[in-house]
């Protein structure tokens, strides 16, 4: 019988079959293409969706939950609502007390394109946060309360909003107009009698002569205010990040008074400086445990008042500045730390 009949391959054939997957098994791989770079979103002219546009189906129902929460804050969750189990937020300001128009406005810590660059590491944990962890970061801080459950329909509905804004704006982008503008402080220490002064003058007249703000009914009426106080037990405590100076001085700058935006200031630089040091003399409720935030002291701001600190500036300066000095410290920290291939510092 000849084995060529049988289907068996001769020996030069099958040596031949043996180069042939030699060479292909050792051909290199086709070079993968480069890396596209992070689109960039501007969000001074980016146009959200529609809510009204949105079905009656589940989604449309827990966005429009998620804007009446942020807009009507104190109605749904604030202390003076007349279920004790839904009492999260601790005083009677709402999310769009900050986060302006809705939480659309550029440099006024939009909403918009939020879920497009979660997960992120924050410093203050010094570890990724979720959008929901965030949210309750502003539970407990901004809001002077408590922590939403994960599952809750309170948290679900803030999380489809924060979604709704940020249809359309891809993962990963870069987005122009989010958080506030980093425009460079004054390289010297905020004077809060000179802020005083700049209060009397631009912010009286919607916060009140004692920063208590203009509420919209009667005190347990849990509607909240027309315009929110900037101080006192019902505004927000000092953990929240308006509490610091840098980040205040940034938001006042391209949003107050009324009317400011980003293409109109109202106040210059160092009134805006003197009145966010102001802010930060005044009286507030206080947030136990800041001690814990910022785990790795070079990472934490220059404005963070409270101790620990990496270097010898005493608490004043990183309460009032000047900035610059501090920041410029903890940045050759860190590049000394990258070089040497260190971790985060405690001490």
């Amino acid at each position: 019988m000849r084995l060529d009949r049988l289907g068996l391959l001769s020996a030069p054939a099958i040596l031949l079959m043996t180069t042939m997957l030699a060479s292909a098994q050792v051909a290199p791989a086709p070079a993968a293409p480069p890396a596209a770079a992070p689109a960039e979103i501007d969000l001074t002219t980016w146009e959200v969706g529609d809510i009204d546009a949105l079905p009656d189906d589940d989604y449309g129902q827990m966005v429009r939950y998620g804007f009446r929460l942020a807009t009507e804050t104190p109605a749904v969750i604030g202390p003076e609502v007349a279920d004790p189990a839904m009492r999260y937020s601790g005083n009677n300001l709402a999310c769009t007390s900050c986060h302006q128009e809705n939480a659309t406005k550029p440099y006024a810590m939009p909403w918009t394109g939020v879920t497009a660059v979660f997960p992120q590491y924050r410093a203050r944990e010094n570890a990724l946060q979720t959008v929901e962890d965030r949210v309750n970061g502003c539970m407990e801080r901004s809001m002077a309360g408590k922590a939403l459950p994960l599952d809750s329909a309170e948290m679900r509905g803030f999380a489809a909003y924060i979604h709704f804004l940020s249809r359309g704006i891809p993962v990963g982008a870069t987005l122009k107009g989010a958080g506030v503008e980093r425009v460079a402080a004054p390289n010297r220490a905020a004077d809060p009698a000179a802020g005083k002064a700049v209060f009397a003058e631009h912010c009286v007249v919607c916060h009140a002569e004692d920063g208590t703000g203009q509420r919209m009914g009667e005190a347990g009426d849990a509607q909240g205010y027309v315009f929110p106080p900037v101080a006192g037990t019902d505004s927000y405590n000092d953990g929240a990040g308006m509490y610091r100076v840098l980040t205040a001085y940034r938001f006042i700058l391209n949003n107050m008074p009324q009317g400011a935006d980003h293409t109109a200031r109202q106040l210059t630089e160092d009134q805006a400086y003197d009145v966010a040091a102001y802010l930060s003399s005044m009286d507030r409720g206080h947030k136990e445990g800041m001690d814990k935030d910022f785990p790795d002291l070079l990472r934490k701001s220059p404005d963070m008042p409270f101790p620990p600190f990496a270097g010898d500036f005493p608490a004043e300066q990183h309460k009032f500045g000047p900035f610059k000095p501090i920041a410029d410290y903890l940045a050759a920290e860190i590049k000394a730390r990258d070089a040497k291939g260190g971790g985060a510092s405690t001490e």
